[in-house]
């Protein structure tokens, strides 16, 4: 993917990450996605590429959504007009269609009640790279590039546990494992903590937690857990490119949800890896912290500058680079 394009989606994620900034702690998520979304599609809009979204959040849930299929980019509307005809960039671009993943505000509830946690963040590659699905739920396991090799999805929780310690160098009691703390996954926790590994447990959304796991510095060495289709393709595109594995399965948890996978063509029972949820090596992660995490700094006002803490990926340089802008208030 073109450098300049992957640095161009920044933008995008900062001015999504600020609209939702403005509702933290307000205690209206439906709000602040809406805004996120919002701002999301406009600044994809004023970018000249082709881009189409293959895998979105809000039917789970009923939230506002950049939809399954959704085009955007000014590359759709070359051909009509007139002033960007001839333009060097969309000739060289446009001819091109990306994939994009998306969620404009991962961990609505962070934002909504004030907790830790909270993103604005898009993965992209070229065609057919990104895992086009319905917004549904998976059964996830996430490890770094240590264990990467180590880690099997069916294994029990024990074992999967134990190799990733012998990978690493450490004691099963110094493991970390990231979870969501939801009442599903009441069991798994118990299981992490009989074993005496640790658990950190995550109010929303895991796809910081799930990239968490390729850097050292987090203290995170495992997800695991069920949590959105959309953050398991985000997060996978993240890991991929930083050398570690992700594995996946369709968990879902109402009828209406089966019969999406049903028409999406997609089997529940198989298990997919990090390579067949972000193909190829024309694949970007950006994303734009909300409210501090595992992963980036929240949204910050000083004086009169928004400042912005981001993050950008790319997949066929390895580069990793962290942005800090200061935006002057209008």
């Amino acid at each position: 993917m073109d450098r300049n394009l992957a640095l161009e989606f920044v933008r995008v994620t900062e001015a999504a990450a600020i609209a939702a900034s403005k509702w933290i702690g307000k205690g209206d998520g439906k709000k602040a996605d809406g805004a996120a979304v919002d701002e999301m599609r406009s600044r994809f809009n004023q970018i000249d590429f082709k881009g189409v979204v293959v895998i979105g959040e809000g039917q789970k849930d009923e939230a506002p959504e950049l939809y399954t299929g959704e085009k955007v980019g000014l590359g759709w509307k070359n051909s009509n007009h007139p002033g960007l005809s001839g333009h060097p960039s969309l000739k060289r671009r446009g001819d091109s269609v990306f994939d994009l993943a998306v969620d404009p505000l991962e961990c609505t509830d962070s934002v909504a009640y004030g907790r830790y946690n909270a993103i604005a963040v898009i993965a992209a590659g070229a065609r057919g790279s990104l895992l086009s699905a319905p917004d549904t739920y998976m059964e996830k396991l996430a490890a770094g590039p240590k264990a990467a090799k180590v880690i099997k999805m069916g294994a029990p929780v024990k074992l999967n546990i134990e190799r990733t310690a012998k990978a690493l160098g450490k004691k099963v009691g110094d493991v970390t494992v990231c979870i969501m703390d939801r009442e599903r996954h009441k069991d798994l926790i118990g299981q992490v903590r009989k074993i005496g590994a640790r658990v950190r447990l995550i109010t929303d959304g895991d796809v910081a937690g799930g990239i968490a796991t390729c850097m050292p510095e987090s203290g995170i060495d495992l997800l695991m857990g069920i949590g959105a289709s959309a953050e398991a393709v985000l997060a996978a595109t993240a890991i991929k490119i930083l050398g570690g594995q992700i594995f996946a399965r369709f968990n879902p948890m109402k009828e209406a949800h089966h019969q999406l996978l049903k028409k999406a063509g997609l089997n529940d029972k198989k298990i997919y890896s990090v390579n067949d949820l972000a193909k190829g090596q024309t694949l970007t992660f950006t994303a734009t912290g909300i409210i501090d995490g595992p992963l980036l700094q929240g949204v910050r006002v000083e004086g009169s500058y928004i400042i912005t803490h981001s993050i950008v990926i790319r997949g066929q340089s390895g580069t990793i680079r962290y942005i800090t802008t200061h935006h002057k208030e209008k």
